[in-house]
């Protein structure tokens, strides 16, 4: 599942930016070039959203980049695969070897966020075109993003948004299906325009769902509460890591509905996502939560977060595999011209 220039090829090494796509990404069953790729404009997963993807996090610690629970990140994938009939995908050890081998390429010195999309790709004979899942090929792409994190709790400010979080009998929630982000989008949109960092969706009976791409909890009297993880919302790694690392150290994790005046009344907010880890709610629709900046549990969810991500031992060395630093070999991918294969 290999192709490109060697490890003998690789040029000297070379620091990375911080923040911007990796050289190479993985795309229908080759390493090539990350601006090399393209999708026939018929591509059935961006006319329709039939698609499911992943984010998923690497982190730098002394032994080098640590992938930070690939495998339920990829199980989770594989179940979204199942709903929209994408069967021809790798399994969850071939996965995590191809993201292994991607990391190896685009030598990434800091913290890595990286991104596996499994879509409905091309009509296949016979099919005539339309909206369909059967009948149609699958594809599957990875890329590597350069994404620093401090490993503390970010302080944003959120929006309650005006679009309702899709019902589960609407579409498939707790899935990542690519199509169902639109909403997201939409509230997102919204509370940047008027000046917030991100929306709470509420769902279609009027309890607190999601934020945009994070799950919500909240802090009264030391006690965290967070919607239900059956709820229409999609049920966090994240979130089942600070759930458990919580329940782990004696604190009190109770999943139950929130509604709005929880969230007004609560002591804090955070919000938790592969992307941002744990961020502090400090102000939800002009109104201050608690004393308006990041409180004290959160901080300390947020610091045992960041230990359980490769910076300490919070007894879970499962959820944690190695690209070890002597296999962080910077490839300068070779472009179509000069004979990638695609």
């Amino acid at each position: 599942m290999t192709a490109g220039p060697s490890l003998a090829e690789s040029a000297p090494r070379q620091r990375p930016t911080q923040l911007g796509l990796g050289a190479w990404a993985y795309d229908r069953g080759e390493f090539v070039p990350a601006t090399a790729p393209r999708l026939p404009l018929s591509t059935q997963g961006l006319h329709y959203g039939t698609a499911v993807f992943e984010g998923i996090r690497a982190y730098p610690s002394d032994s080098g980049l640590r992938l930070f629970r690939a495998r339920e990140h990829y199980e989770r994938l594989l179940r979204g695969c199942r709903i929209l009939r994408i069967t021809q995908i790798p399994t969850v050890r071939e996965l995590i070897d191809i993201t292994v081998e991607l990391l190896r390429r685009n030598a990434h010195d800091g913290n890595v966020y990286i991104r596996p999309l499994a879509h409905k790709l091309s009509l296949l004979p016979g099919t005539p075109p339309g909206v369909s899942l059967a009948g149609v090929s699958d594809a599957l792409s990875l890329t590597t993003f350069g994404y620093p994190t401090s490993g503390k709790a970010e302080e944003v400010r959120c929006a309650l948004s005006a679009w309702r979080r899709p019902a589960g009998d609407a579409l498939p929630v707790q899935a990542k299906v690519a199509g169902g982000y639109v909403t997201s989008a939409l509230a997102c949109d919204e509370a940047r325009a008027t000046g917030y960092d991100d929306a709470i969706l509420l769902d279609r009976w009027g309890n607190v769902a999601e934020a945009s791409t994070a799950n919500v909890f909240m802090v009264r009297d030391g006690v965290l509460v967070t919607p239900p993880a059956t709820g229409d919302l999609l049920p966090g790694i994240t979130r089942d890591t600070v759930i458990t690392l919580c329940r782990e150290r004696g604190t009190t994790v109770l999943e139950r509905t929130l509604s709005l005046a929880d969230l007004y009344t609560a002591d804090e907010v955070f919000l938790t996502s592969t992307g941002k880890g744990v961020a502090s709610v400090v102000e939800l629709s002009g109104r201050n939560i608690g004393s308006g900046t990041a409180g004290p549990v959160t901080a300390r969810v947020a610091a045992l977060y960041h230990s359980a991500t490769g910076a300490g031992d919070v007894g879970h060395p499962e959820w944690l595999i190695t690209v070890p630093p002597s296999e962080h070999l910077p490839h300068h991918p070779r472009t179509p011209s000069e004979g990638t294969n695609r």
